[in-house]
């Protein structure tokens, strides 16, 4: 069932439901107390022909006829029975209406049961025990109270044209809210419906509403649309991350395994083999990276721990200076002398190391002086800052935007071998461990790269200490 005609169904039916028990409510006072009022009117009328027959009792039946004469028409339909003491009838209204229950009702008054009221079809039928002057009386009357009867059908009548006026403006008023509150969410599931999952550009949905959980939702769902696109996107690339992680070290393994299985002394094999087992190592730890990406992207958490991140960087320099010893890194500090707690973050070892080494294998390749700057700032309470800097030629300002895309590579990068996934990679790391990174040439030749580590994680571990 859609929500719409949902909406309309609960809404108008519990309106309609609860106008219909307060209108029967007002119905079932009204006809309680029109019963009530005219039992009483019932009861001052026969306390009034009780004191007239005990007035005229001396008189002769012709006065006691003329009192009933008088009261006749007080009542549409009516039967009066007055009994003395002995429960003898000594009065009897002229009316033929019969009483029924008469006689039960007068065996059942005495002086410890005064009242008894019940019913004879639609009319009124009390009995009553009175005292007066000493004298005890018994009195049954019957009466229809035509005049009350007829503003309770003018009533019952008023009350259901309001229950048929009100349920015809409910279904209506339910009608228009249920689409209107409806309408957002329908475009919402269109939007959804026409969502296709293998385009690389997420599109934001978009719905026009003033509902502040609609409001949520869709945001809701567009964050999700974001991170399930950047999941897709990730494996639908993940044989070329592997293709640019490990074509190269690969092919360098084969190569030197291939010029070491030429080498005739034991002598000369050994040192070399020992290197292989080194590259080899490094090859599985760049396995390792693309797995933990991988266990993160399908909604594992990432495991992070206290890192100084300096110290990793002068690890990943040793490694690259090992294998382009030509290739010089500056690291500087700002200011000279810092705080060492500033450089601890709270960060994934594994991943973390391939981003730097990225970033820095980035510098070897597009250096032009074969030096590059690691500039660590400790300067900002909230953010630790490091720069990578290297001279060379950068990429052109329409080029800047497309930095971090899949296969993108600038015109800077002619004659060098890759495939435009490293800084994917990078950037994929960084914000998985709630970094940032940016790109920016402030001259024509220079570039730079600044990551930005928040410092809340390390204030939590400095604190625990």
């Amino acid at each position: 069932m859609k929500i719409r005609d949902k909406i309309l169904i609960h809404f108008s039916s519990t309106v309609i439901a609860l106008t219909a028990i307060s209108l029967t409510i007002i119905y079932i006072l009204f006809s309680e107390y029109r019963e009530e009022e005219f039992q009483q009117q019932q009861n001052g009328k026969i306390h009034t022909t009780i004191k007239l027959i005990e007035k005229f009792k001396q008189e002769s039946a012709t006065i006691s006829y003329l009192i009933d004469q008088q009261d006749i028409n007080d009542f549409y339909d009516e039967k009066l029975l007055v009994y003395d003491s002995n429960k003898d009838l000594i009065f009897a209204s002229l009316d033929s209406l019969d009483i029924l229950k008469a006689e039960s009702i007068l065996n059942k008054l005495s002086p410890s049961q005064r009242w008894i009221e019940t019913k004879e079809e639609n009319y009124d039928l009390i009995g009553i025990y009175a005292e007066t002057n000493g004298h005890n009386y018994y009195a049954v009357s019957k009466a229809y109270d035509a005049f009350g009867y007829t503003k309770l059908y003018f009533l019952r009548n008023v009350l259901v044209i309001i229950f048929l006026f009100i349920t015809i403006v409910v279904i209506l008023i339910s009608r228009f809210l249920s689409n209107k509150i409806s309408r957002p969410i329908t475009a919402l599931a269109e939007n959804l419906n026409n969502y296709d999952p293998s385009t690389e550009k997420v599109e934001e949905l978009e719905i026009e509403t003033s509902s502040y959980e609609l409001s949520q939702l869709t945001q809701g769902f567009n964050e999700l649309l974001r991170r399930t696109n950047e999941a897709f996107v990730f494996q639908k690339h993940t044989i070329h991350h592997i293709s640019h992680q490990l074509k190269t070290p690969i092919s360098v393994l084969v190569s030197e395994l291939e010029r070491i299985k030429n080498f005739s002394s034991i002598v000369d094999i050994k040192p070399e083999i020992e290197n292989q087992i080194i590259k080899a190592k490094s090859l599985g730890g760049i396995i390792n990276v693309l797995l933990e990406i991988s266990k993160i992207e399908s909604g594992q958490q990432t495991q992070k721990q206290p890192l100084r991140i300096d110290e990793l960087f002068f690890d990943v320099i040793d490694e690259l200076n090992a294998i382009y010893p030509d290739f010089h890194f500056e690291v500087n500090y700002v200011p000279d002398e810092i705080d060492e707690n500033s450089l601890i973050i709270n960060l994934n070892p594994l991943l973390i190391r391939q981003a730097v080494h990225n970033l820095l294998s980035n510098c070897v390749s597009y250096s032009s002086d074969h030096k590059a700057e690691i500039s660590i700032d400790c300067t900002e309470s909230d953010y630790l800052k490091i720069q990578i800097i290297n001279a060379g030629k950068p990429i052109s300002t329409e080029e800047e935007s497309f930095l971090f895309n899949h296969f993108f590579r600038g015109k800077n990068s002619q004659g060098i071998i890759g495939f435009g996934l490293g800084l994917v990679l990078t950037k994929k790391i960084v914000e998985l461990n709630s970094a940032s990174i940016t790109y920016s040439n402030p001259s024509d030749n220079s570039n730079v790269f600044e990551v930005r580590f928040s410092l809340t994680a390390r204030t939590e571990i400095t604190g625990s200490n």
